[in-house]
């Protein structure tokens, strides 16, 4: 506890004010005009000023200063990105050296443990110093008005206030009598020691931001503040005079920085810091830049995060979006640059690394084609985002509006998160059919009589209507017929999805695609049951999702049919060590287990029977495989699937920014005529997923993909959809290619 001061008293207050004007006659000031307040009564002088000393509701507890919040992965260990105003790790004192606390005293202020506050010998001999001897311009302000000054400092540049800051730091009367008073009520609230520790963790220390010993200590010697020995102490301490002249990473600046690091060791020495003459002498002939390490300084933001900046930016727009973590945006930006906030993130560093070199290696940064790669992983079960990659760099500088290369935009997730307005997904929307097939309580094994027309009206339910007929075909044109579902799914089969939606309605397959955890992109249309989604040919999906949510519709498939909603954030503490409530995963039973395993076992039969769609998807070691490729129009290529109770991911290859068609194009060096999802998006969820498994060491178990027997009854009787017209069967293509993916005469949405 602070020792309990004496009050303050008229007199001093008149010696301060009085000391106060020689010090400002150093400033230029006419000195008629600084001495008009002597013609007040000391008593009237005493009353205007100490109610002033409430400090005008500013914050000058040694303890509350702005820090750098860090973001980390799921390991709790790695740090992905840092954000600050201010480059500072605040730390208590016996966390501190004690050279490097004598140091900064004898640097700053020789009589700190003697003074209340203002050192009036320190202010006279400035005084006479600058005006009497005409030396060099001195302060005297003692080393607790140099914190007062720095706070007021922080406060202005909190609030955006340049012209507070001018005035924190302007020599004038005003500013220097503000100083004095407040670090007289200071020295009445707190001990010397916690103005010490305040004073040790708000000065600059360097250039480029650095505030506070502890970081200083890092970034010249990689070592801690409690670590520094008198050399380091002597170095830091001398740089606060003139952080950007005296700052030893500076090669300029090394001389003069040893220069000012031995003044600091012969006032050591002089006030009695320094007890052995030897351990003196030596330090003042060690060359400076032989003590040096120089770290890297840490720069701030997502733009600095490297292969992370796309995670980074996500967990980012979790905290800027929560209102559990301010009320107004402005409050929430301010916390994560000045919190002091651990960020404890879902981000498994081997996942995001698999992510973002499999979307390099499919089509590189700077490939002619423009294509863009993005991959979302998640873990099924917990709704735990594992990582993203991208084929682009990301960048929030203007240098992105004139480099495509460059973006700050996340397209593999919502709108709201950064992201796109999503994309079209083709056939990877069919396990969705399958699963509201089965809770509809249908065979997959139901034949079902198909057709390449079909009247609007077969899709009606409820309150929806469709009076325009739709036409639909396979890949290579016309129809397969009969054919069961399961069969639908194995061949990517257009016109059975359409016979499927038939018998049920499209308003069960909206509700069992908004179960397993899908809703749209755009902000404002997320619903799938937006105009802008619910249409007929939403069965082959022609909505606009993002990655990260389809990634999490087969992470469904992939947990025995618990859906969880998305989550970044693990934990998040502020400086004081107050958790914040995060955003929660709500993991819940949304299809039936059964559902969920045979909708496995069909999507792993499209990769193990002969002429199945997914047969490229095959991970290596024979790890059984559930994925499913797809192809929106000529426009994107996909792949989602999932290793069950480990990761699910899903790829989209496209151009977002500029719609363009696959038709003919060279892509990494390979010329295709027609390019199908297999052959873009799938090498990419293919090398995702081997060189994750392989850095997880996830083992192989391959005892999923059940079906449940109520589903797998075969039936004689084949099922007629409600046509308009037929006008081809059997002529459904089975040469390997996503034969579910060329549409005609669709309702498309922007794509």
């Amino acid at each position: 506890m602070p020792k309990k001061k004496t009050p303050l008293s008229v007199s001093r207050v008149f010696a301060l004010i009085l000391a106060y004007v020689m010090l400002c006659v150093a400033g230029g000031v006419v000195a008629g005009a600084l001495l008009a307040p002597a013609v007040l009564g000391v008593n009237n002088v005493a009353k205007a000023v100490v109610p002033s000393l409430k400090v005008e509701g500013i914050d000058f507890d040694v303890t509350s200063l702005p820090q750098k919040s860090r973001i980390y992965a799921s390991d709790g260990k790695t740090v992905i990105a840092t954000f600050y105003a201010q480059n500072r790790t605040v730390v208590p004192l016996k966390d501190i050296s004690k050279t490097m606390q004598m140091a900064v005293v004898a640097r700053e202020d020789r009589r700190f443990f003697e003074h209340k506050g203002v050192d009036v010998q320190g202010v006279l001999r400035a005084f006479v110093q600058t005006f009497i001897k005409k030396g060099d311009t001195q302060g005297g302000s003692s080393l607790t008005q140099q914190y007062v000054k720095n706070v007021l400092l922080v406060e202005a540049r909190e609030h955006n206030d340049p012209i507070g800051e001018y005035h924190a730091s302007e020599e004038t009367i005003a500013r220097k009598l503000r100083e004095m008073l407040i670090a007289v009520q200071m020295e009445k609230k707190y001990s010397k020691m916690e103005i010490l520790q305040g004073y040790l963790n708000i000065a600059q220390f360097g250039t480029n931001n650095l505030y506070g010993v502890e970081t200083a200590a890092k970034r010249y010697f990689n070592t801690s503040a409690k670590n520094l020995n008198l050399v380091q102490s002597a170095t830091i301490a001398a740089i606060t005079k003139n952080p950007g002249a005296f700052d030893p990473s500076i090669p300029a600046n090394q001389a003069e920085a040893q220069n000012q690091r031995n003044t600091v060791l012969d006032l050591m020495y002089n006030q009695g810091f320094i007890s052995s003459k030897q351990e003196y002498e030596q330090a003042r002939k060690t060359p400076i830049k032989d003590t040096l390490h120089i770290q890297a300084t840490t720069s701030a933001g997502c733009q600095v995060a490297g292969d992370a900046a796309f995670f980074c930016d996500y967990v980012t727009k979790q905290i800027l979006n929560e209102k559990e973590f301010g009320k107004t945006a402005a409050d929430r930006e301010k916390l994560l640059n000045e919190g002091g906030l651990d960020i404890y993130t879902t981000m498994d560093v081997n996942a995001n690394e698999a992510a973002m070199k499999a979307a390099r290696d499919t089509i590189p940064v700077n490939d002619p084609s423009g294509f863009e790669v993005s991959i979302a992983a998640i873990k099924p079960g917990t709704g735990e985002v594992l990582g993203f990659g991208s084929n682009r760099i990301y960048d929030a500088t203007d240098v992105a509006r004139s480099n495509p290369t460059h973006t700050a935009i996340n397209y593999s997730v919502d709108q709201k998160d950064g992201g796109g307005l999503g994309t079209g997904i083709g056939s990877t929307w069919k396990p969705i059919n399958l699963a509201a097939w089965m809770l509809a309580g249908k065979s997959i094994n139901t034949p079902l009589v198909t057709s390449t027309l079909y009247s609007g009206s077969s899709f009606n339910c409820g309150q929806y209507r469709w009076v325009v007929p739709w036409t639909v075909h396979n890949s290579g044109g016309g129809t397969v017929s009969p054919e069961t579902p399961l069969q639908g799914l194995i061949k990517s089969h257009n016109t059975t999805q359409a016979a499927m939606a038939s018998q049920i309605g499209l308003c069960s397959i909206a509700d069992t695609a908004k179960a397993m955890g899908y809703h749209n992109s755009p902000i404002g249309h997320e619903d799938v049951y937006d105009s802008n989604s619910l249409q007929p040919s939403m069965t082959i999906g022609t909505v606009q999702a993002s990655p990260l949510t389809m990634a999490n519709v087969y992470a469904t498939l992939a947990a025995d049919g618990v859906e969880c909603t998305p989550i970044a954030l693990k934990k998040v503490t502020d400086k004081t060590g107050k958790d914040f409530a995060v955003p929660k995963a709500n993991c819940h039973q949304a299809i039936p287990a059964g559902v969920a395993q045979t909708v496995a076992y069909a999507l792993n039969q499209g990769v193990v029977t002969p002429g199945g769609e997914a047969a490229a998807t095959q991970l290596d070691n024979g790890r059984k495989t559930f994925a499913k490729t797809g192809t929106q129009q000529d426009n994107y290529m996909l792949t989602g699937g999932f290793v069950p109770g480990q990761v699910a991911a899903f790829v989209t290859v496209g151009n977002v920014e500029h719609l363009q068609s696959f038709s003919n194009k060279t892509i990494n060096g390979r010329s295709m005529r027609t390019w199908y999802g297999m052959y873009i998006a799938t090498p990419a969820w293919k090398e995702f997923m081997n060189g994750y498994l392989n850095a997880a060491k996830i083992p192989i178990d391959n005892d999923y993909g059940n079906p449940d027997p109520q589903y797998m009854t075969t039936s004689t009787s084949q099922v007629s959809p409600r046509v308009d017209s037929t006008n081809g069967t059997n002529s459904g293509n089975t040469n390997g290619n996503d034969s579910g993916d060329a549409t005609e005469n669709q309702n498309q949405n922007g794509n």
